[in-house]
């Protein structure tokens, strides 16, 4: 059997766990220095194309938001081989025009968490900046929106992504201000991912599904986890199209996320502890070798 030529993480959430055609299955569970990823990961090939799809609330929506381990998913995919990630997940519209039932690209956050560990660089012996100007990659993105054109989904191309600590939904003034703010679209997972995404040189891109209007919209019922299941089902078999039917991945060497560390680490080689060069091996072992 050829070798896939491209290997795409899958970050799902509620319900995309594996897609059907897949062949040469394989599940693994990783221990990473960062703990235990939510999950197994379950991996299979889709012409030349393997896919690794990893729960990100575990099967059975066993994680809220702010307890998931983001940190080992991302290590975790990167060891098994994903060099990029795709991330489904569920939004609430906060525009007029984004309605449940559709898709939108994100090309922007606003990291409104509280609690997350969002770096992997958190030792002492080293310090790294990595830019997050363009947190998502473009080339990635635009190959998934194109596939959900042609599976017949609405779909937009590009908006700003208001990642909230959760577990709670918004309160009323909460929507009205992220609105303000010029966010398109609200949900509780996205962030600190993108960031530990682009830590671990992966390319990133952020499908999400709108399912709601979270709670601004005075003609629309507020949120409620019912209606969100409701709209998430039918927004699960989309994605599940969208993926099989990929073809076009980018080449994940063209990003600039594959080089994201290459000018971030201040601290000196010679600086490092042995310790902090064994558990960052994975991610900084080529600028420190």
């Amino acid at each position: 059997m050829s070798q896939a030529i491209h290997h795409i993480g899958i970050l799902g959430g509620s319900g995309l766990y594996t897609i059907d055609g897949l062949t040469d299955l394989a599940e693994r569970r990783v221990v990473t220095p960062f703990g235990e990823p939510s999950d197994t990961i379950i991996s299979g090939r889709l012409g030349d194309t393997r896919l690794y799809f990893l729960p990100r609330h575990g099967r059975g929506h066993r994680l809220p938001p702010h307890r998931v381990n983001y940190r080992a998913n991302i290590y975790a995919l990167k060891w098994i081989g994903a060099q990029q990630i795709v991330s489904v997940s569920a939004v609430g519209s906060l525009r007029e025009d984004l309605h449940p039932g559709e898709l939108l690209l994100v090309d922007q956050y606003i990291d409104r968490t509280r609690s997350r560990a969002s770096t992997f660089f958190e030792d002492d012996s080293l310090v790294a900046h990595v830019s997050l100007a363009d947190p998502t990659d473009a080339a990635l993105s635009e190959c998934l929106a194109r596939a959900a054109e042609r599976c017949g989904a609405k779909v937009h191309r590009g908006g700003t992504y208001l990642c909230m600590e959760g577990p709670q939904f918004s309160t009323r003034a909460e929507s009205q201000l992220y609105r303000s703010w010029g966010a398109h679209v609200i949900g509780m997972t996205n962030m600190p991912e993108a960031k530990l995404a682009r830590e671990a040189e992966l390319p990133y891109a952020s499908l999400a599904m709108i399912t709601d209007y979270d709670c601004w919209h005075m003609t629309e019922a507020a949120v409620s986890v019912e209606n969100v299941i409701a709209v998430l089902n039918q927004n699960v078999s989309t994605a599940r199209e969208i993926i099989a039917t990929t073809r076009d991945w980018p080449t994940p060497a063209n990003s600039a996320a594959a080089h994201a560390l290459a000018h971030a680490i201040i601290t000196p080689k010679s600086a490092l502890s042995a310790v902090t060069k064994e558990k960052l091996s994975l991610l900084i072992g080529k600028y420190i070798d």
